[in-house]
């Protein structure tokens, strides 16, 4: 009776393993994410090209410029982990931009890497920057110190 106790347990443990590893089956661990644009694409846009035939070939920007001159940017990022459940590397990321001068038409055209700037994080849509971070429990501490 002991020893069909001892194998149904391990036998349930082991099931319980499975089930839970079950989710990372299927994982690929790269996920492209923004406009993926093709060489074929972008090599379709030329100087004095209209705004219109732009969209028409690269498709919606992912975002557009707000202040200064006129331009659309495409955003694509490349992001790898080895399971589901580690932490994300972003291994490729391009922002194309298109400049446009003031009757709408292509100024120029820029391809952009990450090697020519920060990484840009989609999901808070915030860029990192420098300096020191503070947290509730600093500041609080702060302020018992200031007292004393």
């Amino acid at each position: 009776m002991a020893q069909a106790l001892r194998i149904a347990s391990r036998l349930a443990a082991a099931a319980g393993v499975a089930v839970s590893l079950s989710g990372c089956l299927g994982y690929e661990g790269v996920v492209n994410r923004g406009a993926v644009l093709d060489s074929r694409s972008t090599s379709q846009v030329k100087v004095g090209m209209p705004a219109q035939q732009v969209m028409a070939t690269l498709g919606t920007p992912s975002t557009t410029s707000t202040v200064g001159g006129d331009a659309w940017y495409y955003v694509s990022q490349r992001i790898e982990r080895k399971f589901a459940f580690m932490p994300q590397n972003i291994t490729e990321q391009r922002v194309y931009a298109v400049y446009f001068d003031k009757s709408k038409k292509v100024q120029r055209l820029a391809d952009y890497g990450m090697e020519d700037g920060k990484p840009i994080d989609f999901i808070s849509r915030t860029t990192p920057t420098a300096g020191p971070e503070y947290h509730l429990l600093q500041g609080m501490l702060s302020k018992v110190t200031n007292l004393l």
